[in-house]
């Protein structure tokens, strides 16, 4: 087993189902079928037995002979242990004719692990030498009587041998199941075996060496769930998605520890994001896998624990000279994952416990040795604080410096740890200095994105005689954590309200907050009223930086509503000093004109100013951080720059995972990048899931941004209608349940531009009029401004599709290439080959082959250089089709070659299509019934079928034509 025990139900009741190893069971399933064997690696609580259980459960349904054994460490030198197992589950008829003796060996009544019988083998006579000898012939019979027994059972039917901890498992057990596998492989006699061995086990690191049960076998590593797959495997548990985020972080993706560490979830869910408490039963993990580890590689985890970025050189560095193999081995055990060089333990309390169960001493030592080798000076004033655990005053005030030091170089999690440690330093008197340290932790803490730090000084303080300025400034850190769960915060707010007491420096960033929360939620006009009372209180103190945010902020609501007063602000607050870098250099006045940029199609300058403000903040790893990574990626997508898009966005949402921010707007602009250069079905999935994390966070800027990239990737993927009516949920967003609520809709046609794809798919549904209509009030709303022209050249291209509707083609090429100009002056390659791509749609449909292929071919050319994978499938689809024959417009009914399946979707039409039911379904194909059921649904609207009999009649056309391809 890869655990001890399952692990607690998040709900009462609930048990965890298989997902995301669907491709991992199909190509298991197909070695097997070819009589082959596989071998399952990875840590423990990835799955592996999981996995066992499903490949047995589907042979057993066959017919087949399944035989299970599990490797136990305690009798691990208990020769044929395993083997006996194996035996009791063979017919009774076979082993009944054989004495027990013959079958299992002869096993010593106490045995001695091998280091101890090699020293009694030196020393025994040539009495006691026979004796082994006999013993190991006996051995041998032991493994030719296994095999003929196995080989008799193979005649009636195939046989599978299912080996779970292999690591464990007894030598003798191991080479019986190695000999009848390797000779009865061609009889069906086939093996799974499943230990904890990771990339790159040498000798020494645990367990026994690999073995695998034949010397072809498939060594298939099981991966840990993407956070997708995580969000499926809770979907019955009611969890909010950031907090399934959470999970999937601190977890690694380890379906095991996920669904242990989702038991503090299982009463309430902390509120204002409070981190929820450690499971007693994650607790009792921890120390179990912790009480597994040599005593070299504790001591190399525990170093790792105590240092703030830890790496294997730093610790090498630190005298950890077996850093590498100690680290393989805790990775073994499911303690840690290794990312780009860093060591990030799962979960993070293993850090935590590590620390505790040494004494104060013993922290002290290896605390010297860190602050000998980490490389800033920040970390190693940290280090020696912490070898000094005493109060200090002198100490205390050079962290403070040290912190400052930090806040000036965007490292904002050294600087809360700093304060922290500051305070934690400071003698009891004067108070006042501690607890002005204890805000400055928690102000650092929630933009470096340190949940635990936060709430921690936030209640110390709050506890204590602060002053009414000391607890504003605490409440504004934990509504900064919220991100755009602004709308949860309240209770905060009040609070805060409460304190401030009419004092304008306190009031002016408590309303700015709040006017953030209100444009997050969609009540702009409320958001500006306090907006303008922020900018009253900034004037009337004279706090130029918080006057600087409040115009940039009254300018960006101006900009969502399209209204063009945005600029006079924005200029203002240019003309203003500019505001620190304080962690939220996504509210300062540079910011937004990087951001106002690329609504108005300046991509050159946007990307530049962008790449200056993220050398100013890559030390960080909080919400300024992603919310820069974000915006150069969707710059990188526009420019063309598809792997620089995907690369930022992967970035973002990392951050965003491991500080616990928001995830919808991070999700966003990874399906946008994905639908530009990565895979359709993954864009998707990231916008389905960030839908319903902004709809749980009342965050209705992107519940609309999501919308718009959820509603192109069904269009992208052949579903016209799904696409359409996702895109007109975007205008339900403008209305409000709550009459006392005034929403003004959706965002501006500049910064939310998904009206020429809905344009563009009515025309392709023959609703021209409507689409028309669309058209025009969307050229109206942008009016004949030189700004966000970008816009114009989309409508220009969803006008061409009504023309072409229509049958007027000549006029709808030339508004095409009209277009297509306009984008390459713009220097957006990805829309110009998109222009080129109808295009070609259209000429193809005039039955002008020549034309047609080379449009189509330049179009290639573009995506091709753009690292535009989707778009480039889909150009190399539009020359493979030939000159004739059935339009391919994405509205047009298309044999079921030509629509856009997903694999899955596939492989589900092609089960029912033969007959199988959604039950026969689910079980071939390891999914639940509810996946299969909704998966059928998007078959049947992909075919513009409406039930099974007309599935299984197309099937004669096949489903593995060109265009199944775009999709995969």
């Amino acid at each position: 087993m890869d655990v001890g025990a399952a692990p607690p139900a998040v709900r009462t009741g609930a048990s965890p189902t298989l997902v995301g190893r669907a491709a991992l069971l199909t190509a298991l399933e197909s070695r097997l079928a070819a009589n082959g064997g596989v071998v399952l690696t990875g840590p423990s609580g990835i799955g592996k037995t999981a996995l066992l259980e499903a490949v047995g459960a589907a042979a057993a349904t066959r017919g087949e002979l399944v035989l299970r054994v599990a490797g136990t460490e305690t009798e691990r030198w208990v020769p044929c242990s395993g083997l006996a197992e194996l035996l009791d589950q063979l017919p009774g008829a076979l082993t009944a004719e054989l004495p027990r003796e013959r079958l299992t060996g002869l096993p010593a009544p106490h045995p001695a692990p091998p280091s101890e019988r090699s020293l009694e083998r030196s020393a025994e006579g040539p009495a006691e030498r026979t004796a082994t000898d006999r013993s190991s012939m006996d051995h041998v019979a032991c493994r030719l009587a296994f095999r003929g027994l196995v080989a008799r059972c193979a005649g009636e039917r195939p046989v599978l041998l299912l080996v779970d901890d292999a690591q464990w498992l007894d030598a003798e057990t191991v080479h019986a199941v190695r000999y009848a596998v390797g000779r009865l492989a061609s009889r069906g006699v086939r093996a799974v075996v499943a230990g904890r061995w990771p990339d790159g086990f040498a000798a020494g690191d645990g367990g026994s060496a690999p073995w695998a049960p034949a010397p072809d076998a498939l060594h298939l590593p099981v991966p840990p769930l993407t956070q997708d797959e995580l969000a499926e495997m809770f979907e019955s548990y009611g969890l909010p998605v950031r907090v399934v985020n959470t999970l999937h972080s601190d977890s690694g993706g380890n379906p095991y520890l996920a669904l242990a560490l989702g038991g503090a979830f299982t009463d309430r869910i902390p509120r204002h994001w409070r981190p929820a408490p450690l499971p007693q039963r994650v607790q009792a993990v921890i120390a179990e896998r912790l009480a597994r580890l040599p005593a070299q590689a504790h001591e190399t985890l525990l170093m790792a624990a105590l240092a703030i970025r830890p790496t294997t050189d730093l610790l090498r560095r630190a005298g950890r000279a077996e850093a590498a193999r100690d680290i393989r081995t805790a990775a073994v055990l499911g303690l840690l994952i290794t990312e780009g060089g860093g060591i990030r333990f799962t979960p993070p309390a293993v850090g935590t416990v590590l620390a505790e169960s040494a004494d104060a001493r013993h922290l002290a030592r290896v605390h010297r040795a860190l602050a000998a080798v980490v490389p800033d000076a920040a970390g190693r004033a940290r280090h020696r604080a912490l070898a000094d655990p005493g109060p200090n005053a002198e100490l205390a005030h050079s962290l403070v410096t040290a912190a400052e030091q930090a806040v000036r170089l965007g490292s904002h999690r050294m600087a809360a740890e700093l304060y922290r440690l500051a305070a934690d330093r400071s003698p009891a008197e004067p108070a006042a200095e501690r607890l002005e340290w204890l805000v400055a932790a928690a102000e650092a803490g929630a933009n470096g994105g340190l949940p635990d730090l936060v709430h921690r000084a936030a209640e110390a303080v709050l506890a204590a005689d602060a002053t009414r300025g000391q607890r504003v400034r605490v409440r504004l850190a934990l509504l900064d954590l919220s991100g755009q769960g602004l709308a949860e915060m309240g209770e905060v707010f009040a609070a805060a309200l409460v304190d401030a007491d009419g004092d304008p420096a306190l009031l002016g960033p408590l309303r700015l907050r709040m006017a953030i929360g209100l444009l997050v939620n969609g009540a702009s006009e409320r958001a500006e009223h306090e907006a303008n009372g922020a900018l009253a209180h900034a004037r009337a103190i004279g706090d130029t930086a918080l006057e600087a945010k409040a115009l940039a902020l009254r300018a960006n609501i101006s900009l969502l509503e399209g209204r063009g007063d945005y600029a006079s602000d924005l200029k203002r607050a240019r003309r203003l000093p500019e505001p620190p870098l304080d962690g939220q250099l996504h509210t300062t006045p540079r910011y937004l004109a990087a951001y106002c940029a690329i609504f108005e199609d300046r991509l050159t300058e946007a990307r530049t100013e962008l790449l200056r403000m993220l050398a100013l903040v890559e030390r960080g790893s909080g919400e300024e951080v992603v919310h820069v990574l974000r915006n150069l990626s969707e710059v990188s997508v526009r420019t063309g720059r598809c792997r620089e898009a995907l690369d930022f966005a992967d970035r973002a949402m990392r951050i965003t995972e491991q500080a616990a921010l928001s995830p919808g707007p991070a999700w966003y602009h990874g399906a946008l990048a994905e639908l530009a250069g990565g895979s359709v079905d993954r864009a998707a999935a990231l916008a389905e899931q960030g839908l319903r994390a902004s709809e749980q966070e009342n965050d209705v800027i992107f519940q609309g941004r999501l919308l718009h990239v959820l509603g192109v990737a069904y269009m992208r993927a052949g579903d016209v209608r799904t696409g359409v009516d996702t895109l007109l949920r975007i205008d339900a967003l403008g209305s409000s349940t709550d009459e006392n609520e005034h929403r003004r809709g959706p965002l501006s046609p500049m910064v939310l531009r998904w009206q020429g794809d809905l344009a563009q798919g009515l025309a392709s549904l023959g609703d021209t009029e409507r689409a028309e209509r669309v058209i025009r009030a969307t050229r109206a709303a942008v009016g004949d401004r030189t700004r966000g022209v970008g816009v114009t050249g989309q409508l220009d291209r969803a006008e061409a599709c009504v023309l072409a509707a229509r049958g007027e083609h000549d006029q709808a090429v030339a508004l095409l290439r009209r277009a297509a100009a306009l984008f390459e002056r713009l220097g957006q390659p990805l829309e110009a080959g998109q222009c080129l791509l109808e295009e070609a749609r259209i000429e193809r449909r005039r039955r002008r082959g020549g034309p047609a292929r080379r449009t189509a071919a330049e179009a290639l050319e573009i995506f091709l250089r753009c690292g535009a994978r989707p778009w480039a499938e889909q150009a190399r689809h539009r020359l493979a089709r030939p000159d004739a024959g059935v339009p391919d417009g994405p509205g047009v009914a298309a044999p079921a070659a030509q629509v856009a399946l997903t694999e899955g979707e596939r492989r589900i039409a092609l089960l029912v299509g033969q007959g199988a039911t959604n039950q026969q379904v689910a079980h071939r194909l390891f999914l639940s019934v509810k996946t299969v059921e909704a998966s059928l649904t998007r078959i049947y609207r992909k075919l513009g079928i409406r039930s099974r009999s007309q599935l299984g009649s197309l099937l004669g056309g096949g489903l593995d034509g060109p265009g199944a391809t775009l999709s995969r």
